[in-house]
């Protein structure tokens, strides 16, 4: 009988609830106020020779480098930022190897590395979700091949010191770092000026969130141009749609769509949090588009519910919102995405309601 690898079968599968997405979507991170004019402009403009030639990566990928003040072959685009993790995963592990994680965070990194067979060095942060710095040094071994950092966190929000980064880098010299900035936009720090000085550094960015194309899958792999070079030999060629390269240097060109929109999500996010704190509601300072909090610990009438329970509150309200208590760490949380001024106080209203505050 045909089986799959032994790594296959003992993994677990990772299935995002992405069914009957109706309504106001506070559960994915997404843009809530789409992409920019001008890509949308641009996608519209594709014509039939556009969409039936297989698409050419390298135009744009010398575009995108230039944007972000590296060299053409310090860049890869990539579907989204999933396959970058796929592929530095790939490149780097192998049986018997260790790829090291702290938990809680983005569920795709366990999952990309146990697919090669190597195992998977777990690292809990404790009570506070802060990353933990001292005993994930501490978890560094020879057999270490690989590190993978989201850096804001998902799902806590809470960010890394770039000092505490340059240490792991230096702890781990053998091994592939991989600090994965798919909320950079919010945070405004950021690893890429220390590409040249640490040649096991890779940067990861998406464009899913700030720039609004989560659905033409487009990211950006960033690292040394030999690291790269090895890369690009087990890349697809056609890896990233013509409609995302047709995009992409149109959002990268729109710098006052994004920056009007972080503004306002980045306002909409101190303000959610203000409101949790009045209410008593337990949550972590968050530097992403979103805010972790804890429904354990709400007052009012889902006082000591399981986070299910406001889940469901919000969704019969047409509000979605994602449920975290699987998480490690998380019992009890959810995670809520800000969005508009306008679609924040829909939330405040609902979940005032919900609360029965």
């Amino acid at each position: 009988m045909l089986t799959a690898r032994n790594a296959l079968l003992e993994m677990k599968a990772y299935h995002p609830p992405l069914r009957g997405r109706t309504g106001l979507r506070l559960d994915f991170n997404e843009n809530l106020a789409g992409c920019s004019p001008r890509s949308l402009r641009a996608l519209r403009a594709m014509n039939t020779d556009a969409v039936a030639a297989y698409p050419e990566r390298d135009g744009v990928e010398a575009v995108t480098a230039e944007f972000l003040g590296l060299r053409h072959e310090q860049v890869l685009l990539t579907n989204g930022v999933d396959e970058a993790i796929h592929l530095v995963c790939e490149a780097y592990l192998e049986a018997g190897a260790e790829a090291l994680i702290a938990t809680p965070t983005f569920g795709m990194y366990e999952i990309y590395a146990r697919q090669t067979g190597a195992n998977v060095v777990q690292v809990q942060a404790g009570a506070d979700l802060a990353f933990p710095v001292a005993r994930f040094l501490a978890a560094i071994t020879p057999r270490t091949r690989l590190v993978l950092i989201a850096n804001p966190n998902n799902p806590t929000g809470q960010a890394l010191a770039i000092a505490d980064l340059e240490r792991i880098l230096l702890a781990a010299p053998d091994a592939a770092v991989l600090v994965d900035e798919a909320y950079f936009e919010f945070h405004g720090e950021t690893m890429m000026p220390r590409l040249s000085d640490f040649p096991n550094l890779f940067v990861a960015r998406t464009f899913s969130k700030a720039y609004g194309m989560a659905g033409l899958r487009v990211g950006a792999l960033c690292g040394a141009a030999e690291q790269l070079g090895t890369l690009r030999k087990i890349v697809s060629a056609y890896n990233v749609n013509s409609a995302a390269l047709a995009c992409l240097p149109e959002a990268l060109a729109d710098a006052v769509f994004v920056a009007d929109y972080v503004a306002e999500v980045v306002a909409g996010r101190e303000r959610f949090c203000r409101e949790l704190s009045g209410w008593g509601v337990v949550h972590w300072p968050s530097r992403g588009n979103f805010v972790l909090c804890r429904l354990a610990d709400a007052p009012g009438e889902l006082a000591g519910s399981s986070s299910g329970a406001l889940v469901l509150a919000l969704r019969q309200k047409g509000i979605l919102i994602r449920d975290r208590n699987g998480d490690p760490g998380c019992a009890g949380c959810v995670r809520i995405t800000i969005g508009t001024r306008e679609q924040m106080n829909r939330l405040l209203v609902a979940m005032s309601s919900a609360l029965a505050i």
